[in-house]
């Protein structure tokens, strides 16, 4: 079946900002379940009214997940994510407000313009048949209870379309970071550190050894990132500490390079005689490389000149998304398709509104272009094994 241009125009411009409003100001902190399932609601109420049917509605864990899936035989997924970062009561510091072409309020830029594009995007389509939009609801703190969901709905289609925010300037994200996360937790001996602190095992110093050694695994030559962060020691101000801990964030170009951190990782040993040292944690998501994206970049590309649309840069970032999970089960992946803006987890959140058009209108043409492919055979891209 040979899928049509986009059969009707897109919406006023006032009609998708009140669409975003409504999204924006139902506040979602990935961590509070009961507001992640209220946001649900109201994203799958405005789903419903754009796409005429109701969405899979899917929990797991705790966290609401909402699927559409046009056709039993899904080609081309589109991607977000309805959590946010933002605490509840945010937006009595942050409204939502318009000011000089600008869009604010907490979550407007990562990532609720990017649902309302998709949604719009959609809803022009004369015809959705393969098409599978997936907005989850735990993106934020690393897509616990939705990874396998997302990998399984990934899997065997053409293309995965991420609806993040883009990059500076409008560019898309062609290369993000993998990502892995560790805790080294370290177990010493207590003594009073007046009296006796020789009979201890001092956890502190121990970790101090350690966030050396961890420091020490970072490649800045390949990109590669590795942070020690949180760090935890100690009960009392005269007690040798008996335990010890800090986090680990790692970030990599490459599969290789997240393979040699998790070995290196795992190779930590204590320095100090009678001290332990275990490492927990391993690889988060894998790396989101350029041969993941580069077709589709270039398909965008293409399109953008076509309808007369300044051509999208591209631009590799550290950050991850679960464009890393779709890309790392084979499915290529296009990142960045979002609203343009910028102040993505910060004070001056923001969307810019006079590109909100035309990036939904190459959203649109380029869903429509990958679903004029010829349809692979029956049974090649089933729904079986998912979810």
């Amino acid at each position: 079946m040979h899928q049509q241009a986009p059969g009707h125009a897109l919406p006023a411009l006032a009609e998708m900002v009140a669409d975003i409003e409504a999204l924006v100001t139902c506040e979602s902190p990935s961590e509070d379940l009961d507001a992640v399932a209220r946001s649900g609601e109201t994203v799958a109420a405005l789903g419903t009214r754009l796409l005429g049917v109701a969405p899979e509605r899917i929990v797991l864990d705790g966290w609401t997940h909402l699927r559409w899936r046009f056709g039993a035989h899904p080609r081309v997924l589109l991607l977000g994510h309805h959590d946010t970062v933002w605490p509840l009561g945010s937006l009595e510091t942050h409204p939502f407000a318009i000011d000089g072409g600008v869009l604010r309020g907490p979550g407007c830029f990562d990532m609720k313009t990017g649902l309302v594009m998709a949604m719009h995007a959609l809803a022009v389509l004369d015809l959705r048949d393969g098409v599978t939009l997936l907005v989850t609801g735990d993106e934020e703190i690393g897509s616990p209870s939705s990874r396998r969901l997302i990998e399984h709905e990934a899997r065997g289609c053409a293309a995965a379309l991420v609806l993040e925010a883009a990059a500076p300037g409008g560019a898309l994200k062609t290369e993000r970071k993998g990502v892995s996360r560790y805790d080294v937790l370290v177990t010493g001996r207590a003594a009073h550190a007046g009296l006796e602190p020789e009979r201890g095992v001092n956890a502190t110093v121990e970790v101090a050894h350690q966030v050396h050694a961890v420091a020490a695994i970072a490649d800045p030559e390949r990109g590669t990132t590795v942070t020690p962060t949180r760090l935890d020691a100690g009960t009392t101000i005269n007690t040798v500490p008996a335990a010890a801990g800090f986090g680990v964030d790692v970030r990599v170009r490459d599969q290789d390079e997240q393979d040699r951190v998790h070995r290196a990782m795992h190779g930590l040993r204590p320095v100090l005689a009678g001290a332990e040292v275990e490492v927990v944690g391993g690889p988060n998501r894998p790396p989101l490389t350029p041969a993941a994206t580069r077709g589709l970049y270039e398909r965008a590309a293409r399109i953008a000149a076509r309808l007369g649309i300044d051509p999208p840069t591209s631009a590799s970032v550290g950050g991850a998304s679960d464009g890393n999970y779709t890309a790392g089960v084979g499915t290529p992946t296009l990142d960045g398709l979002g609203a343009v803006g910028g102040g993505a987890h910060a004070d001056d959140e923001h969307v810019v509104l006079a590109e909100l058009l035309d990036r939904t209108r190459l959203l649109t043409a380029l869903v429509a272009d990958l679903l004029a492919e010829p349809t692979r055979p029956a049974g090649s891209v089933g729904t079986e094994g998912r979810p």
